[in-house]
């Protein structure tokens, strides 16, 4: 105890006092008296001056031998050295829990009671233009002003979400958004961009109305004629029209069978894992197709084709004979008769490698060229049954240009025709075409 060790000392030196005061006389007792309290004031006062030095830095160690002082200051230093090591933990716990908050992949935003913004994460700037630390402390609806935010926000309570549409007119996005409470009173606001949701929702849905709409009328077609066949008498039609009919059933049927072919290779390029490249050679599968287009043009067009008979690409064959199919049967079936077709293999100026075809056909409004490799999609819908399309091949050319790292270019000219081009990087080159 400080008190009792200062009292004992202040009693040593008056003994000390009394015995000088006997051996030698007065005024010596009172000299070494005053001198020894003096002594001890003056180095209680200097240790006290060490102490508050540290008092002023208590992250460093305490000084050393300060007499009683040691006492205070050693579990003062244990208790500040646990705080700090709390402290630390806390902001490494915290800067955690902000980080994670940062990188989800959802924006939030904390408010108070009155909507007014503490905190938001990156992911929510994006989402809703917000700028920390401007916005801190502004009230959201004011700088959110869709009404039926506005109008959810209000509410007494938030047991579903909301979907809010965002932007303007063309660069609109959907955003999901929900408000929760936590802690006292504050509010707790989560959004997720949907659009991209949205838009494959919308793509599905119109795939099934396209599917349906393209069956629809191969199959009315076979109904139509069925049920004239069974409901009239064997000899009531001529033997000529009743094998046009089943001629036209045929060719219905062709058509509803080759729909259905195009839409299972869509759909395996899309479920399936690539295969092993291998080396593939293009001039052969072009050879091939070749005598087939031939055959189709029946001489109609003109054909030239420049083949780089050296120049071969890893891949998987037979995905690679449907795309350069694909896009030759186009081009036969979209350019008037004595029209030119250009098909070439070569080397391209980055090392790859490029298939192109080229034609002087009717060409293609611009407005349509970045729609032409949806499922279905057609510049022309009667043109194209005209002439025998499933409105497929384009998309399975993409997907498969896809799964070879490669790049479907199209470029039309209305009444001045187009070029379908398939480019390869130069890492899809074989390495003996290579060399």
């Amino acid at each position: 105890m400080i008190w009792l060790r200062t009292l004992f000392l202040i009693a040593l030196w008056a003994i000390a006092a009394l015995v000088a005061q006997w051996l030698i006389g007065d005024p010596a007792g009172w000299i070494l008296f005053s001198a020894a309290l003096a002594g001890m004031l003056l180095w209680r006062s200097w240790r006290l001056h060490l102490v508050s030095r540290w008092a002023n830095n208590p992250d460093t160690s305490p000084p050393a031998s300060v007499g009683p002082w040691d006492d205070i200051l050693a579990p003062l230093y244990r208790y500040t050295r646990a705080r700090a090591r709390e402290l630390a933990e806390t902001q490494n716990t915290m800067h955690g829990m902000l980080a994670a908050a940062q990188a989800l992949p959802d924006g939030a935003v904390t408010l108070n009671e009155d909507f007014q913004i503490d905190w938001c994460n990156r992911m929510a700037r994006q989402h809703l233009g917000l700028r920390l630390p401007a916005d801190r402390g502004h009230n959201l609806l004011n700088l959110l002003r869709a009404p039926e935010f506005v109008e959810y926000a209000h509410r007494a309570a938030w047991p579903e979400p909301i979907l809010v549409r965002l932007g303007q007119q063309g660069q609109e996005r959907l955003m999901m958004m929900q408000l929760t409470a936590y802690a006292s009173n504050q509010r707790l606001l989560i959004t997720r961009d949907v659009t991209q949701i949205e838009r494959l929702e919308t793509t599905r849905r119109d795939f099934v109305a396209n599917v349906s709409h393209e069956l629809r009328t191969p199959l009315t077609v076979l109904a139509g004629f069925l049920e004239t066949l069974r409901d009239m008498p064997e000899d009531a039609l001529p033997a000529e029209q009743r094998e046009q009919y089943v001629d036209m059933m045929h060719e219905q049927a062709q058509r509803m069978q080759a729909i259905v072919e195009d839409l299972l290779t869509l759909s395996t390029l899309e479920s399936s894992p690539g295969t092993d490249p291998r080396a593939v050679n293009i001039s052969a599968l072009l050879q091939k197709a070749r005598q087939q287009i031939e055959a189709l043009s029946g001489g109609r067009h003109v054909l030239e084709w420049h083949i780089d008979e050296s120049l071969d690409v890893l891949g998987a064959e037979t995905e690679l004979a449907s795309a350069l199919s694909n896009l030759l049967t186009n081009a036969v079936r979209y350019t008037p008769d004595g029209g030119t077709i250009t098909v070439r293999w070569e080397r391209d100026e980055d090392g790859g490698a490029r298939y192109s075809v080229q034609d002087t056909g009717i060409g293609i409004p611009a407005r349509h060229l970045p729609r032409l490799t949806e499922r279905f999609y057609r510049v022309d819908r009667g043109r194209s049954r005209a002439v025998g399309g499933t409105g497929l091949g384009l998309a399975i050319t993409k997907h498969i240009a896809m799964r070879h790292d490669a790049e479907l270019l199209i470029t039309s000219e209305q009444g001045k025709g187009s070029v379908f081009a398939l480019r390869f990087p130069p890492d899809r080159i074989a390495v003996d075409a290579a060399n």
